[in-house]
Parts: structure tokens; C-alpha cells; sequence
């Protein structure tokens, strides 16, 4: 395919003067006249000048859990093993796990507990999430699959009114219907029991640590407390996020929570049978069905939940193979199509051509996602095309349909031969998630991705730890152009999710990135766009994580407010584009395996970058 696009100067990436008079000041060699030729050199120097603007913190129904100060950072170096977490306290308790000799798998584990301590409006143990693991030494993945599931007694139209119309989104998420069995605890303790090497309660402690001891609300959690529409009418959130004077917890106040640490206490003794049987289950269950809404999860929902082994699913791009989790997550699927589609374009040279970039990268989005909201859905109840949708036949087809000039318009899903007879979907999402990935000093990688669905998920808080709402992950409507969507509720079923832990392995396949960001649907977005920074335009683990945020979900073509990419709006309108400009916030983070000068050819040097629209870190030795 012939690329027909006429040459854009890169001054509409980068703008030849940006001012940020509030901006934390920047290291010297950071200048705020650009005139660069090099990409990779112009969006490193742009992604930390440009995304320290205040205007990033303009707030967008699409994302509730907003950015709320967006800070510089820097490429962070280490040689031995490396960590990069969503709050420096949750990073520190891996570090600290790295250092004593603990492994890939304990370090993911002791973090995601310390987050549901110190970001609870994002993930913990009332939540879910995906975790994909490399042996190094056997050249090995592992999917652990520790998704939500939905209650027995479970309808498909346990979203609808009465007379069939879907319920209001967020009256559903702020009820006891959007409870899922929370499949956390038994995904970490799955994968340490396969691969972990210090103790279960070892791992565990920190968490427990840090709830007695507490910490300093961080900022953007404040500001994510009293901005929350729904947290202040939960009676058990309340009590916890608000002061007894009714006004919401600010910025610096220590927040204990000792209810979760005597629960984590229970857990490091017993193990995840802690949470799943017992009084803790009942107490679970019967928080769920006194909620608002009731909803009718019951303990033995709890006690028959299992968290599930699955193969990695991988595919091409470029020279690389790139690997992710597959269905019950549209993330891996869907990033992989997205990347396949754009393989007949330049994106290397389109570097230099922005508004040719975005456009190509928003026309292929649309495809991917209109097979997403077909298509993908949970394999033990809707037969998966996956091989179809990643037949290089059936891509090139679709990628022929993108037309380099103008936009296509909403996109219909692929045909695909021996593919399930589903109807279209209706399904919404709140993002808040969090993402880590780890390297450690063998070599293995862990890259997790966990949730409790929108922020502060279904707000209902039950022995200090929030209970998810990832069942509004389901299609509200469970019935569309006469047929069955794939993605309706059923009994014991997994939502669909867009969660992408990826794994990416060059042409030699040897382990290149770890990577993976929260973001609800729009992590596809934000992964591929991430990749294509990283390959296409050779840009380090921070830039690539800094970069501005674009897409398009088989709807309007998002540009992240308060970045360059708002110049590009008119040229893109020009192509028949319908233009929003949003907050996005992602939360990329990245570890790069580089071979150091010098060193023997299976010594890697890492390179670690944290999205800077977030509290995250980067730690490493």
C-alpha cells in the first residue's frame, strides 16, 4: 500500500516555543526553544515539558480517575533488577523483596498488595487483574487469569429496567449488582505457588506494615476523594475516605487502616482460603446484598472461585513478537490487530508527518475495537475467533479498508467464516487500574495489571478493602440485532476486559519490554501507542511512557488535551475526523532489557520509564 499523505513539519508535534510557568523546573539540558530532526530526541525532550502543564488536569467523563498533577521524570538505569509501580511506597515494598533475593513473581505480589494500601481507589485484593510471567531460563510465559467472575444467580438482564431499557451507568456501578467474585488473592497466590521464591507471609507483611503505620495521602488520591461523585453516599466509604465532620480526607493527612491489616494478617497465616471461606466470605456476601441495589453475590460464589492458568498469546510487529493475555482480556487481541493493521504504513517515517500519524493510527484503532465489541468475550461461554481475527489474510483485508486521505467513519466489524452468530454490544467502562512491571536478577519478568474497575470501584468498602464493580464490564443490553451479544451477563461468567500485560521479544527473542498501563478500553490505545514509540520510533522506556495520549475506539478521535496533538484537530477535522479533545489518562510503565557495552551477550541493562501523569516510579539496582 502506497502512503499518499503529503509531509507535515514536526513543529505540530513539537511546538517551536511552550511555556509552563507552574511546571516544577526542568534539568538544563531540557530547553524551551525546540528545533530538533530527530524524533526520538524532540518527543523524549517534549514529553517532559509539554505534560507538566496544569491544562492536563482538565477532567473528562471518559476518565474518572483523572489525572491530577502531571510531573517530569526522568530515564532511570539500573543493571540488576528493576520495578516500576503506580505509587513509590507500593515500588519501594518491591524493591526491598528484589534485594533480599526474592524473585519476578514476589515482587509483583508484595506490590499489588501494598497498592490496595496506598492507591485503593484503583486495585486490591476486592478486585481482579491479569498477570504474565517469563522464565528466562525455560524461555517459558504463563497467563494467570485472575478475573472477576459473576454470581450463580446472575441474569443477562440484570442491567435492564423492567421494560428492557439499560439501567443508568452509574446508578449500576454504585450498587451490589456490579459486584464480581473478586479473583485477586488467588491469581497472586497462584502464581507464587508456581514460581515464588520467599515465603507467602513474607510478601504479604509490607502491605500489613504499611496499613498499621500509615501514610501521607498523596495528592492525586485526595483530590480523587473529593471529586467523587458516589463515594460520599456508601456509608462504609465514607466513614473511611471523609472526616467525621462530613468534609472529604486531604492531601498529607496519615491514613491507617488497620480493619485491612488484621484481614491481610489472616491471609499471610491461612493464605487466599482466608478470603474465599470462612467469616470473610460471609461478610463479603452480605455487604454485597445490603448494598443499594442489592446484589446477589453469595459465599459460595466465593468458595468455588479459581484463578486460571491460560498461554500467552502472541503476534508479530515489525521484527519484534509481541505477547499478552488473551481472552477474557480483549487487550491482548485487540493491541495485536491495532499493530498488524498499521504494519503497511510507514509509522517510521510518518514521525516527521503527525497529523498522517494519528490519522492512520485512529482509522486502525476503529477496525480493532469494532472486532473488540463483536467478538471477544469470555472463552468458556462464547467460542473465541482469535485465530481469525489475527489471520494475516484477514488483516491485510482490513487494513486496505483504512484510506490514508479520509476517515472511514464507524467501522463494521470483520466477517469471519465459523465465527459465532453475536449482536452487537453495549458495554461502558470507567477506568481506574493499576500496572507493575518487574524484572529481577535472572532475567524473568512479571508484568501485572489489576483493578477494581472504575475509582473506588462499586464504593462499597468491606473490612477496609473496596469491593470492584467489574461486572459493568458485561454488556448492559444482553440482546442486540436480534442476537445475543457475546459479552452479556451470564452465570459464573468473566467480563470482558481490556487489561494488556505485555511482553515483548526481539528478532533474536530475547525479553526487549516489559509494559502494561491501566486505563479501561483505552488501554489498547495506550499500549499500542507506546509500542509504536518504542519501534517504530525508537524512543526510550520514558518517552515512550510520556508520550501524548491518541485514538480512536470506533467513535470520535481522541487527542489528549493540553499536549501539541490539539493543533492537529483542524487538519484532522479536514479529513472528516469527529475530534475530541480529552483528558487521558494513561499509566504506562516500561522496563527496556538493553545489552550494556562491555558486558556478556545475556547481561541486560535496564531502562525503567513511569508515566508522568501519575504518582509512579521507577527503582532499580
Amino acid at each position: 500500500m502506497l502512503w499518499r499523505g503529503s509531509p507535515k513539519a514536526l513543529q505540530a508535534f513539537v511546538p517551536r516555543q511552550y511555556s509552563a510557568p507552574e511546571a516544577p523546573r526542568l534539568p538544563g539540558r531540557f530547553i524551551s526553544t525546540l528545533a530538533f530532526s530527530d524524533l526520538k530526541t524532540a518527543l523524549a525532550s517534549l514529553a517532559l515539558l509539554v505534560l507538566c502543564s496544569p491544562a492536563l488536569a482538565q477532567r473528562s467523563p471518559d476518565a474518572p480517575e483523572a489525572a491530577s498533577t502531571v510531573r517530569a521524570r526522568a530515564l532511570v538505569t539500573a543493571s540488576r533488577h528493576m520495578i516500576v509501580a503506580a505509587h513509590p511506597i507500593a515500588a519501594q515494598a518491591g524493591l526491598a523483596v528484589l534485594r533480599e533475593g526474592g524473585n519476578a513473581v514476589d515482587a509483583a505480589v508484595a506490590t499489588a498488595l501494598v497498592l490496595n494500601v496506598v492507591e485503593p481507589q484503583s486495585s486490591g485484593i476486592g478486585g481482579g487483574g491479569f498477570l504474565l510471567h517469563y522464565r528466562r531460563a525455560a524461555h517459558r510465559m504463563t497467563v494467570w487469569d485472575g478475573r472477576e467472575t459473576a454470581p450463580d444467580a446472575a441474569d443477562s438482564r440484570r442491567f435492564t429496567t423492567a421494560d428492557g431499557r439499560p439501567l443508568r451507568f452509574m446508578d449500576a456501578v454504585g450498587s451490589g449488582l456490579s459486584v464480581g467474585v473478586p479473583g485477586l488473592l488467588a491469581m497472586l497466590e497462584a502464581a507464587h505457588s508456581g514460581a515464588g521464591h520467599l515465603p507467602w507471609s513474607r510478601l504479604v507483611q509490607p502491605a500489613i506494615d504499611v496499613a498499621e503505620r500509615g501514610f501521607a495521602i498523596s495528592p492525586r488520591l485526595a483530590e480523587l476523594i473529593a471529586v467523587d461523585p458516589l463515594l460520599g453516599r456508601s456509608p462504609s466509604a465514607r466513614r473511611f475516605f471523609y472526616r467525621p465532620d462530613g468534609t472529604p480526607r486531604r492531601a498529607g493527612e496519615r491514613m491507617t487502616n488497620p480493619e485491612l491489616a488484621a484481614v491481610l494478617r489472616l491471609v499471610a497465616r491461612q493464605g487466599a482460603s482466608a478470603f474465599y471461606r470462612g467469616a470473610l466470605a460471609r461478610d463479603i456476601a452480605a455487604a454485597v446484598r445490603a448494598a443499594p441495589m442489592p446484589g446477589d453475590l453469595d459465599e459460595a460464589d466465593l468458595n468455588r472461585y479459581q484463578a486460571l492458568r491460560r498461554d500467552a498469546l502472541c503476534g508479530p510487529y515489525r521484527a519484534y513478537r509481541i505477547c499478552g493475555v488473551p481472552p477474557p482480556s480483549s487487550g491482548a487481541v485487540s493491541v495485536l490487530e491495532l499493530l498488524a493493521l498499521l504494519e503497511p504504513f510507514p509509522m517510521a517515517a510518518l514521525k516527521n508527518q503527525p497529523v498522517d500519524a494519528v490519522h492512520v493510527f485512529a482509522e486502525a484503532g476503529r477496525l480493532a475495537y469494532a472486532d473488540r465489541d463483536r467478538y471477544l468475550a469470555d472463552p468458556a461461554f462464547v467460542p473465541q475467533p482469535v485465530a481469525q481475527l489475527l489471520d494475516p489474510a484477514y488483516l491485510r483485508e482490513r487494513s486496505g479498508l483504512i484510506d490514508p486521505a479520509r476517515a472511514m467513519g464507524r467501522a463494521l466489524p470483520g466477517r469471519l467464516a465459523g465465527a459465532p452468530a453475536v449482536g452487537a454490544d453495549r458495554t461502558l467502562a470507567l477506568p481506574a487500574t493499576s500496572h507493575v512491571s518487574v524484572v529481577d536478577d535472572a532475567g524473568d519478568a512479571v508484568s501485572l495489571t489489576a483493578s477494581v474497575e472504575s475509582a473506588f470501584g462499586s464504593r462499597i468498602l468491606v473490612h477496609g478493602f473496596l469491593l470492584n464493580n467489574q461486572l459493568t464490564d458485561f454488556s448492559f443490553l444482553p440482546n442486540n440485532d436480534t442476537l445475543p451479544a457475546a459479552n452479556r451477563v451470564e452465570p459464573d461468567k468473566r467480563p470482558r476486559s481490556s487489561m494488556a500485560p505485555t511482553l515483548v521479544f526481539d528478532s533474536s527473542d530475547h525479553l526487549r519490554w516489559v509494559l502494561g498501563s491501566p486505563g479501561g478500553p483505552m488501554i489498547i490505545n495506550y499500549v499500542a501507542k507506546a509500542l509504536v514509540g518504542l519501534i517504530d520510533w525508537n524512543l526510550d522506556a520514558q518517552a515512550a511512557s510520556a508520550l501524548p495520549n491518541m485514538g480512536n475506539r470506533n467513535g470520535v478521535t481522541e487527542l489528549e488535551a493540553g499536549t501539541p496533538l490539539e493543533k492537529l484537530a483542524p487538519a484532522l477535522r479536514a479529513r472528516g475526523h469527529d475530534v475530541r479533545l480529552n483528558d487521558q489518562t494513561s499509566g504506562l510503565n516500561i522496563i527496556e532489557l538493553r545489552r550494556a557495552p562491555g558486558n556478556a551477550p545475556d547481561v541486560p541493562a535496564l531502562e525503567g520509564g513511569t508515566d508522568p501523569r501519575r504518582e509512579g516510579v521507577a527503582l532499580g539496582d
